[in-house]
């Protein structure tokens, strides 16, 4: 072969990319449901759960009519739960994962008491972090909490047990491990990767995750009070979406094939660190990164308005034609989830001095639908989403954008495991759904017949 090897792997691809077309209108022709998704926007109903539900209209004669955001988790109010966590001055994540878990709130001595068992296996089991992360340093810390996920699996003594109390086992090990596994792929990368110093804290058990992940990435492991409440918030925020997002439902697939814990949850991370999944709010800071070096005076809504029509127009920032953090299936009114950090966010801001910025995310949140609609005609009513608000918290807690994805994955570790849980007791059918061939049978030409 006189080609190069990339220049072979062009030729391939050129290959791949003309032979897997298909025209758009035999989508229409066979009544497809791409991306499991009804002609009208909603979800096609492939399952039921208990777990998690995502209100952001109701039915009324078949037609959707707009409603404020809700999100309830085993039916009780996020906003509920948070509220009540601040009145008492609480971290409220290990709350939320007893809740999403075991279907009820816990008093306070049964959530002392679960408290006290996630913090005593909360340690990485021993030569985990010098064998699995940093022998093996990854660039990408999502790829690297996937491989510590499966590695997890040759630590495990009874790792194919699919019985309920054995899966829950895993399930909390998991739980309770997410954010060290983080934060130490977090520093190897430092090390290996960016020529930083390297800082391997262990944790301690009297802290919540939230309190946790904070020392693990710093050096000096220090924090405020304000900086680890307001994570504990975002972790609460995240931790589960109901079983039609694409990780969850990667849970449900995965595990209806009867395969272990450890591989179910290492393909739900897969379909996390997707962009248009969690890594979306890593987006939301580049475009606003890009908007600010293109328009330097903020409190402009005229310049504002025109750089954001020209991304809309694809003719800025990646030319994708999305205003990031814009927008959300089922939301419409408003993304609780965005809500509440965006009213943490601004206490947060004016503690830290980013007021400035701030008000720049406000003000694009309010004239984006605009744009928008200017563009698209559309009258489906855009809301921002969780996504629009949370990259710009972490950037206030200085947490670096590597953790951003990461950080969801320790948060949704919770609702997986309830729908993981959810699944075996539950399920018992492989999902099996069906693609329709629009290839047409050939004959076969022998290879010697071939040009």
């Amino acid at each position: 072969m006189n080609l190069s090897e990339n220049e072979f792997l062009q030729r391939l691809s050129v290959l791949a990319c003309h032979n897997d077309p298909i025209n758009p209108d035999l989508y229409e022709k066979y009544d497809v449901k791409r991306g499991l998704r009804n002609a009208n926007g909603t979800g096609v109903c492939v399952g039921l759960t208990q777990i998690g539900d995502v209100v952001g209209y109701k039915l009324e004669q078949g037609k959707k009519v707009a409603i404020p955001g809700k999100l309830l988790y085993r039916g009780y109010s996020v906003e509920d739960m948070i509220a009540d966590v601040k009145k008492n001055n609480q971290f409220g994540y290990s709350q939320c994962v007893y809740l999403l878990l075991f279907g009820q709130l816990p008093n306070q001595q049964q959530l002392a008491e679960f408290h006290e068992f996630l913090s005593s296996i909360r340690d990485l089991p021993p030569n985990f972090t010098e064998d699995m992360i940093m022998k093996a340093p990854s660039s990408d810390i999502m790829n690297k909490l996937a491989r510590g996920v499966l590695a997890s699996y040759s630590y495990d003594p009874d790792p194919e047990n699919r019985d309920v109390a054995n899966v829950l086992r895993q399930c909390l090990e998991l739980i309770a491990r997410f954010s060290s596994i983080v934060a130490y792929a977090y520093q190897a990368k430092r090390r290996y990767y960016d020529g930083q110093s390297m800082y391997i804290h262990n944790p301690d058990h009297s802290l919540s995750t939230a309190e946790n992940f904070l020392r693990l990435i710093r050096s000096d492991k220090q924090f405020t009070p304000e900086e680890a409440h307001l994570l504990d918030i975002a972790l609460i925020v995240h931790a589960e979406h109901g079983g039609g997002n694409n990780s969850s439902l990667t849970v449900h697939v995965v595990s209806s094939a009867d395969t272990d814990t450890y591989s179910a949850v290492a393909a739900a991370v897969g379909s996390l660190k997707g962009r248009r999944h969690g890594g979306a709010n890593i987006r939301v800071v580049e475009m606003m990164d890009d908007i600010k070096e293109h328009v330097h005076d903020w409190s402009d809504e005229a310049k504002l308005r025109d750089y954001l029509y020209q991304i809309a127009k694809r003719n800025a920032f990646d030319r994708s034609g999305l205003i990031y953090g814009q927008g959300h299936a089922i939301y419409t009114v408003s993304d609780p989830r965005a809500t509440l950090l965006r009213d943490e966010a601004s206490k947060l801001a004016k503690l830290k001095g980013f007021e400035d910025e701030y008000n720049l995310y406000r003000t694009i949140e309010r004239i984006a639908p605009e744009v928008l609609y200017s563009i698209h005609g559309t009258d489906k009513l855009i809301c921002s989403n969780v996504d629009f608000y949370s990259g710009f918290v972490y950037t206030m807690l200085n947490i670096p954008r590597a953790l951003f994805t990461p950080l969801f994955a320790i948060s949704r570790i919770a609702g997986w495991s309830a729908h993981r849980m959810e699944e075996l007791v539950a399920g018992g059918r492989i999902y099996r759904p069906a693609y329709q061939s629009v290839c047409e049978e050939r004959k076969y030409i022998p290879i010697k017949e071939r040009t």
